[in-house]
């Protein structure tokens, strides 16, 4: 299908699904034990609110991502299946639940995240600090992925999560610059680009991800990746993005498996440690495997030398 230059709302007929995207059903005693666990300590995943195509492989596995500061988003975003409104006040014991929820389900690496809180003088930063001590605390085995907001730039608040100390820092890009404004309305290009690179600055291990599909080319595609690596990132995640609602952005095309193939190979090229690319990744798939420095890049080069 012939890309196009912008995103439209007009009704037009939908784009069949190809078999590549097709998912299994969530089942099984693994998955029920999550959802209970989820149900019964009244957490938030965005799992469930995203929508994530991977909850039953990922939930049966006995793993989750956790999703704090409740489940009302103060940004409007227009790719994103989370709720938008005016948030609930802060619920300063929801730390202590995530840890005990990670603490019951026995993972040894756990996903976290947030909605946008741009409400809070410190866009949440606190909450994060405290949940992050209280899994560490009580999860001492447990490596932590923390998915953060843009915070609105204000180092300060993104420091506070730095001090927390978790193994990855990951800051979604979602998309390329020229789309970012319909894609992620209240959000900047370069003030995300800048999050990543005061992260990196800090010395930690950074990740992000991009959704393909929404209209954007190959050669911004590159020009994103080539962006990433001047800020050191380690960690790169490709995915198709999927429309969760008709209220949503409308799927422009479905990116072939080898295209996604094709973007890992250009990834390692530019440096990249871990890439992660394919039609069904999202930005917590398998990211137990992006804790460790190396060990995307040894699998790349083995297996370019088989």
């Amino acid at each position: 299908m012939e890309e196009t230059n912008c995103i439209s709302h007009d009704i037009k007929p939908k784009i069949q699904k190809p078999n590549w995207l097709r998912v299994k059903l969530p089942i099984g005693e693994s998955y029920k034990h999550v959802r209970n666990l989820v149900d019964t300590h009244k957490l938030h995943t965005i799992c469930e609110s995203g929508n994530c195509p991977n909850m039953g492989e990922c939930w049966g596995a006995g793993t989750a991502t956790f999703m704090i500061l409740g489940n009302i988003c103060t940004r409007s975003c227009g790719f994103c299946a989370v709720a938008t409104g005016r948030p609930e006040p802060v619920d300063w014991n929801e730390p202590q639940r995530v840890a005990e929820a990670i603490y019951l389900m026995k993972v040894k690496h756990a996903v976290i995240t947030s909605v946008d809180r741009d409400e809070l003088k410190d866009g949440g930063a606190e909450i994060w600090y405290n949940t992050i001590k209280a899994v560490k605390a009580l999860n001492p085995g447990t490596t932590l992925e923390t998915l953060i907001p843009d915070f609105k730039g204000q180092h300060e608040n993104i420091r506070r999560v730095v001090e927390a100390a978790p193994e990855v820092i990951s800051h979604n890009m979602e998309t390329v610059e020229r789309l970012t404004k319909q894609v992620r309305i209240q959000a900047k290009y370069r003030r995300s680009l800048e999050v990543l690179r005061y992260l990196k600055e800090c010395g930690v291990r950074t990740k992000t991800g991009i959704m393909l599909g929404l209209g954007e080319t190959k050669e911004e595609i590159i020009e994103t990746m080539n962006d990433l690596a001047a800020v050191n990132l380690d960690v790169l995640t490709l995915g198709q993005y999927l429309q969760p609602t008709t209220k949503h952005l409308s799927v422009q095309r479905f990116v072939h498996p080898d295209e996604f193939a094709e973007f890992r190979e250009i990834g390692y090229s530019l440096g990249f440690d871990y890439v992660e690319s394919g039609p069904l990744v999202r930005s917590s798939y398998h990211s137990e495997k992006h804790v460790f420095a190396g060990y995307g890049r040894q699998q790349w080069l083995n297996a370019k030398s088989n």
